[in-house]
């Protein structure tokens, strides 16, 4: 199904993540290691792997930079990170530096099946309360700013709006689909068509940037 390779020195946790995947997406490939180096070796080896769970302080990482190395040497391979950390602004610079997800290690086993499931299927994740922070403390640096240029969000469609509205809540592509009673397809191509329309590169900052938006103000029109 699915060729996954968790990259984590800690074998306990290694163990409950292959075993998250393995219960979650059944019949897919896993593979493992414990160091930046090998993960290297590994990502270059197996050029068809769809996902790379990537711990953010195993040896060889020094930080945000083995994430940049491992996106330099496989740019077309999705890679996550998977860590303790909570700091929301290393979550952002992870976003920033090509991650296509962070997953927090204390994140339920439903959470952590949802949000590789999410990622899989090529959208971004990030945990809700690191993207609830982030618009708080928006809101308090730019109180009487909009991220957004009113002129922006004029060129999205009503239906384009009340899916940029359901993606600010956290909603994967498959919740919005069923909230607003439409195919997963539909929603997909919406999604493309806001980021194209927001001038953003992915849905992280989209929903970012729209953490401050009065949509019932834009949807009266």
């Amino acid at each position: 199904m699915y060729k996954i390779l968790i990259a984590d020195d800690h074998p306990l946790f290694r163990e409950a993540i292959h075993n998250v995947i393995q219960d979650g997406f059944p019949g897919s490939e896993i593979l493992e290691t414990a160091d930046l180096d090998s993960a290297l070796t590994m990502t270059l080896e197996n050029d068809d792997l769809d996902l790379v769970l990537l711990d953010l302080n195993m040896p060889g990482m020094h930080g945000l930079n083995g994430l940049i190395n491992l996106r330099n040497e496989a740019p077309t391979i999705p890679v996550v990170i998977v860590s303790a950390e909570q700091d929301k602004q290393v979550v952002l610079q992870a976003i920033t530096y090509g991650a296509c997800g962070f997953i927090t290690k204390s994140s339920p086993r439903a959470q952590m099946t949802e949000a590789i499931e999410q990622i899989l299927n090529g959208n971004v994740y990030l945990p809700s309360d690191i993207i609830r922070s982030q618009k708080a403390s928006t809101r308090r640096s730019q109180p009487n700013e909009q991220s957004i240029p009113p002129e922006l969000l004029q060129a999205l469609t009503r239906k384009q709006l009340l899916v940029l509205e359901r993606m600010t809540k956290g909603e994967s592509n498959k919740q919005i689909a069923y909230n607003l009673d439409i195919a997963e397809t539909t929603v997909k191509a919406h999604v493309s068509a806001i980021l194209r329309k927001l001038n953003v590169h992915n849905r992280v900052q989209a929903i970012l940037s729209a953490g401050d938006i009065d949509f019932t103000a834009y949807l009266r029109r």
